[in-house]
């Protein structure tokens, strides 16, 4: 087995030259998906208007579920398979932007991959609004030798599109009626001005697509965008949070009621419940929260994955005696999200010796100091060395280097400047009321975007391996070097009592 990046520099992707075969994968041309670029946030402008004037998510889900079980879709949602009670399945999230760092991820996952009888991909299916035009680059293309069903729950990119490009790809769905005109000066219509609206799909080329992924092997239809699948001993649920990271009320009476019993469950949600050191229990239109129903005794959940945030974490939470996991998988291929800003680890009783992230904070801080060094041409001052920035954010946490340097690096002024800069070890909202917004704000501020086309890319993937005593949990790497290409290091594992 390979070295991961908590042994060795060389395992976290540094100090090698030698690219990954991924680029044999990959189209010919490949548009090279900017988010400093206007062209790219206009169309995925309908977040901000629904933070604005109102969020009409679960009016449009109402009627795409509606749609479904009138064309036949199992009323309760589940999905009944016939997996045996040892079995094994992927989990990976935050996909499709079609370019380098996704198309890093595949030759490993497929390795890893090989005899799992399905995958689900955990939010952002397709960047940036989740066109069915997309779907062809972004999804059928990377996976088509993964020889198993992909069951998918949408991100908030898949809804700047209301969902359109998801619901037909997934659920074979056709569009919905157009909507009645609302109330001329209301903050609907004012909405509905500036709404981004679903393009009309390109038939020929989604069925070209199509043919990419057209084994029976790897055929699935499921029931909406919300569902739950019974495999083996455990029941895998996946929720739809929409635009704005919440669960309208119709969907939290249905997971209420697939909740219940003594079947151990497995939650999989595009906004993680515990991020960045920080709780977000996911409220409930008409009262509650997603958590409250994960922490309830009566349920047995065992973990709860999130997508959205574009890396790894898992924060073991102790609950009335037993413990969930909660895990960030969102690290499947869009640009990395930092690590180097979570702030020193204290929150539901997990503490920093009880936390886990990839890629490592130090990892992370080299690899925005080599970005931004790039972009604002001052890589003599910004580029920190992995043994420079893992020795300064030790300093700036106080705590012990999660791998051992061969020669310790000293913390000088300009290390410690440019940690400053880049945000390390917390960012300047711990004390605000406004938290989240400006957590978003920084954290976008700080996004590499398009500007990462060479490895280490710092990608991950989730494999659980399911008996009826346990699920194994492993999260694998994929850095775009062919040494972890051809042998994706185990970042971190945990085995799950059920």
């Amino acid at each position: 087995m390979s070295h991961s990046s908590r042994d060795t520099a060389e395992g976290a992707g540094w100090g090698t030259a030698e690219r990954g075969d991924y680029k044999q994968l990959m189209p010919h041309r490949v548009e090279k998906l900017s988010w400093l670029n206007p062209k790219t946030l206009w169309p995925a402008r309908n977040g901000v208007l629904a933070s604005w004037f109102g969020d009409p998510t679960g009016r449009t889900r109402s009627r795409w579920v509606e749609q479904r079980t009138v064309a036949g879709a199992p009323a309760d949602k589940v999905v009944r398979r016939d997996d045996p009670d040892h079995f094994s399945f992927m989990v990976i999230g935050d996909t499709g932007e079609g370019d380098d760092p996704q198309y890093a991820v595949v030759p490993g996952f497929l390795k890893v991959s090989q005899d799992t009888r399905f995958a689900v991909l955990a939010s952002d299916v397709v960047y940036p609004v989740g066109t069915a035009d997309d779907y062809g680059t972004k999804f059928h293309r990377p996976y088509k030798d993964y020889q198993a069903p992909i069951y998918a729950i949408p991100g908030n990119h898949d809804w700047y599109e209301d969902l359109q490009g998801f619901m037909r790809v997934f659920c074979e769905a056709p569009p919905l009626a157009p909507e009645a005109a609302h109330r001329p000066m209301t903050p609907a219509w004012l909405r509905s001005l500036l709404w981004h609206k679903p393009r009309t799909t390109d038939e020929q080329r989604l069925a070209e697509a199509r043919k990419l992924r057209s084994a029976p092997a790897q055929q699935a239809v499921q029931p909406g965008p919300y569902w739950a699948v019974d495999a083996g001993p455990v029941r895998i649920i996946g929720i739809d949070t929409g635009l704005l990271g919440t669960v309208d009320t119709e969907q939290g009476r249905w997971l209420r009621e697939v909740s219940k019993g003594d079947t151990p469950k497995i939650l999989i949600t595009g906004s993680p419940l515990y991020v960045d050191a920080e709780h977000h229990p996911c409220p409930i239109d008409g009262g509650g929260t997603v958590d409250d129903i994960v922490r309830d005794p009566d349920h047995h959940y065992v973990a709860a994955i999130g997508g959205d945030i574009h890396n790894y974490q898992r924060y073991p939470v102790t609950v009335d005696g037993r413990t969930i996991q909660y895990v960030v998988a969102g690290g499947g291929g869009a640009f990395m999200h930092a690590t180097h800003t979570v702030p020193r680890v204290s929150v539901a009783g997990v503490s920093e010796d009880d936390f886990r992230c990839y890629p490592l904070r130090g990892d992370s801080l080299a690899f925005y100091s080599r970005l931004y060094g790039r972009r604002l041409r001052m890589r003599r001052f910004f580029t920190l060395t992995e043994a420079e920035a893992t020795a300064v954010i030790a300093k700036r946490l106080g705590i012990r280097p999660t791998r051992a340097q061969v020669s310790p690096a000293r913390v000088t002024l300009r290390t410690r400047l440019v940690a400053s800069l880049l945000g390390a070890g917390g960012r300047p909202d711990r004390t605000s009321r406004f938290r989240l917004p400006v957590r978003k704000a920084y954290t976008q501020l700080l996004s590499p975007g398009s500007a990462t086309y060479s490895p280490p890319f710092f990608k991950c993937f989730l494999r659980l391996d399911v008996t009826p005593d346990s699920v194994r949990l492993r999260c694998f790497s994929a850095t775009g070097n062919r040494e972890q290409e051809l042998d994706p290091p185990v970042e971190d594992e945990v085995t799950i009592s059920l």
